[in-house]
């Protein structure tokens, strides 16, 4: 069994900045990954990014790259999403998961934390 934890979510203006952060407790196992995704009421799961987990790999949805960035913390079971120039389309619910990086499969989820971006 894993166990997630997000922080960091809250209310920010356009073009502010906020930093999500997931730590992953209990087995983590070989060729794994983390990844964030988002949803808002009504709407579809949305891939965000995601990180191999030691941090080699990357990917980005179309929709962030260049204003987000996923990266490893000192401790590689803690992980965290940068989100610059936030616009209100990034305002959802953002959940970390782990699970097969290579197969995309992903066995554990957070609980979600809630990023709204207003002005």
């Amino acid at each position: 069994q894993v166990q997630l934890a997000e922080s960091g979510g809250g209310l920010v203006h356009p073009g502010g900045s906020l930093t999500l952060s997931c730590t992953a407790s209990g087995r983590i196992r070989s060729g794994w990954a983390m990844g964030w995704f988002r949803q808002g009421r009504e709407k579809d799961r949305e891939f965000v990014a995601r990180i191999s987990w030691n941090g080699e790999r990357t990917r980005y949805a179309y929709s962030v790259e260049g204003r987000f960035t996923i990266s490893n913390g000192n401790d590689r079971n803690t992980k965290y999403l940068q989100m610059n120039n936030l616009q209100t389309d990034d305002t959802d619910t953002y959940y970390c998961a782990v699970g097969n990086e290579a197969l995309g499969l992903w066995d554990y989820w957070g609980r979600g934390t809630q990023v709204t971006v207003s002005s």
